[in-house]
């Protein structure tokens, strides 16, 4: 943690006003597999907080959280837990596809951050800002830029007056190969200045 924050701090003065105003961010860490996949699923476009109540929910009812006990919910078990129709039909996708070994969780950890964007990005509903996450929390890789992630590109408009994705993922090549530790450093300043805290 302490190179990367040095290298980033080094190259940016933005991260250094980030730690000097803040203080250090947490690192995040999830278990990987397919709980956490499925809480990604309910966390796109809501809050963290609104998908990990929703998730916990549906924990408390079914504590044998197994592709194929979700699988054979019906789309009415979803709505009582309060999931949309769009993210039930991404579960049950996710779960097929364990179910039918498209995907093998198990062997993620041994491939490259290409590699596993390539096996999930096959899923439907799980696109880049997923598998950024899932690399990021789960399989700690470390040089990820999540520019699907609002909060992300708030930032660096804020703080770098950059508008356009193209144009960050251009500039954010500067902080390569710490980019995840770049990202929980904007993550950071972008909690804290609202007063926001959140468990990963």
């Amino acid at each position: 943690m302490q190179e990367a924050i040095s290298f980033l701090s080094k190259k940016d003065k933005i991260f250094e006003q980030i730690i000097n105003t803040y203080g250090l961010p947490t690192i995040p860490s999830r278990p990987q597999g397919f709980e956490t996949l499925v809480l990604l699923i309910l966390e796109q476009q809501v809050s963290i907080d609104s998908a990990k109540a929703t998730f916990l929910k549906i924990k408390a009812l079914i504590p044998d959280f197994e592709p194929e006990i979700l699988i054979a919910l019906t789309d009415e078990d979803f709505r009582a837990f309060g999931v949309s129709r769009q993210k039930t039909k991404y579960i049950k996708c996710l779960s097929e596809a364990i179910i039918d070994k498209q995907i093998i969780l198990e062997s993620l950890p041994n491939k490259t951050a290409q590699e596993v964007r390539e096996e999930l990005i096959k899923i439907k509903g799980i696109g880049n800002w997923t598998i950024d996450v899932y690399l990021m929390f789960c399989l700690q890789t470390p040089d990820i830029i999540p520019l699907g992630d609002i909060a992300v590109v708030n930032t660096i408009k804020e703080l770098l007056n950059i508008h356009n994705k193209p144009e960050m993922e251009i500039y954010a090549q500067n902080w390569s190969p710490y980019r995840s530790m770049a990202t929980y450093l904007l993550w950071h300043h972008y909690l804290r200045k609202r007063n926001r805290k959140i468990e990963y």
